[in-house]
């Protein structure tokens, strides 16, 4: 008889508590479906992109989604490392997750990155508080989630230097839904 999958081990990584350590890892779940998510939306985009500026946002975007793969993989491995199971698998992202699927198909650049950036405004957010619920538990952990958020940030910077005009305005005028983002853009 095969053994049973276990989702969880007696053990976690030394200093925390076993309860402690699967806290943080059942947080840092949420956070690997979220950069999963991120990652497969980034090349959505960067496959359906098209207009005037479509190479440099085409090629822009690759070195994100290598960049969030890493992400995703770090996660996983502290969750291990913790002594819990990670979950990759789309099923559970789907059924777990709090957002909708991103919406924005074959569109111009400009409407890609005003979607995107309302994406990257929902993910850093919730990065930042899974640092402040992860924080005072596990600094190793807070440390790689601040890693994760800095960088976040950075692309979210290049995403919306396409977006800003000289006045510093985003052309999407700080809508908070991807169509609306897309469409005030155009």
């Amino acid at each position: 008889m095969a053994a049973q999958n276990q989702s969880s081990a007696p053990y976690t990584v030394p200093g925390l508590t076993t309860e402690n350590g699967h806290e943080v890892a059942r947080t840092l779940q949420t956070r690997l479906h979220a950069l999963n998510d991120l990652q497969l939306t980034l090349k959505h985009a960067h496959w359906n992109v098209v207009g005037p500026n479509f190479i440099a946002v085409h090629e822009m975007l690759d070195p994100q989604i290598e960049l969030v793969r890493g992400f995703v993989d770090e996660l996983a491995e502290r969750m291990a490392t913790m002594g819990v199971a990670p979950s990759g698998l789309p099923g559970d992202l789907v059924a777990v997750r709090t957002w909708d699927d991103y919406s924005v198909g074959r569109a111009t650049s400009v409407e890609h990155l005003a979607a995107l950036d309302v994406v990257y405004n929902g993910v850093v957010a919730d990065h930042r508080e899974a640092i402040e619920k992860v924080g005072e538990l596990d600094p190793i952990t807070e440390d790689i989630l601040i890693g994760q958020v800095r960088e976040l940030e950075l692309f979210q910077w290049f995403m919306r230097a396409h977006l800003e005009n000289s006045g510093g305005a985003l052309e999407h005028g700080g809508e908070t839904t991807e169509q609306g983002a897309a469409s005030a853009a155009r």
